[in-house]
């Protein structure tokens, strides 16, 4: 598997790329991905969870507690359990999120998947999606695994990110050329 410099770089991409390769190994992958994107939804939902992971001054026994607690509460499988315990022992907790978003990266590479986040105004029909899954498979030669989200400041239209490539289809986007088109 060829993974990109930047996660091989990374020390959020070595943890991960660390527990890819174990989770290879037990056949697990789809349940810790599963796990982490659990994980990271939690984390996206609670800022006492966001503040817990990163504050110095919880030792690592009590961070190792609140992750083992974390784990039996979401049900988590035992690796990923056992991944939070190293990381709380290793006080790298804080590198959580960074973590979870290199696994994903490393597990679509992997399937041959490509992950496009997109930015709407307004929530995408279903068809809508499917068009757009449509339109950037033939684009990108691969499956494409979108990720919406809502910014009601882009007015209207699409920017859609694919790794570093962007395209800027949205309505602010086009007002903000037209305007220093006019400045001259």
């Amino acid at each position: 598997m060829e993974l990109s410099a930047g996660i091989k770089a990374s020390l959020a991409g070595r943890y991960a790329a660390a527990l890819f390769d174990l989770a290879s190994e037990a056949g697990t992958v789809t349940a810790i991905e599963s796990d982490l994107e659990t994980l990271g939804s939690a984390l996206a939902e609670s800022a006492e969870l966001r503040a817990l992971i990163r504050n110095p001054e919880i030792g690592r026994a009590q961070a190792g507690q609140v992750m083992a607690g974390l784990a039996k509460h979401f049900a988590l499988a035992e690796l990923t359990s056992n991944f939070l315990g190293v990381l709380a022992e290793n006080r790298r907790l804080g590198d959580l999120p960074a973590m979870i978003r290199a696994f994903q990266a490393i597990a679509a590479a992997q399937r041959g998947e490509v992950t496009a986040e997109v930015a709407s105004a307004h929530p995408l029909t279903d068809a809508q999606v499917g068009q757009l899954e449509t339109k950037l498979r033939a684009r990108q030669g691969r499956t494409v695994k979108l990720r919406t989200r809502i910014e009601p400041e882009l007015l209207g239209g699409l920017v859609v990110t694919i790794g570093s490539q962007r395209i800027d289809g949205s309505i602010r986007s086009r007002l903000n050329s037209l305007a220093q088109a006019m400045k001259g």
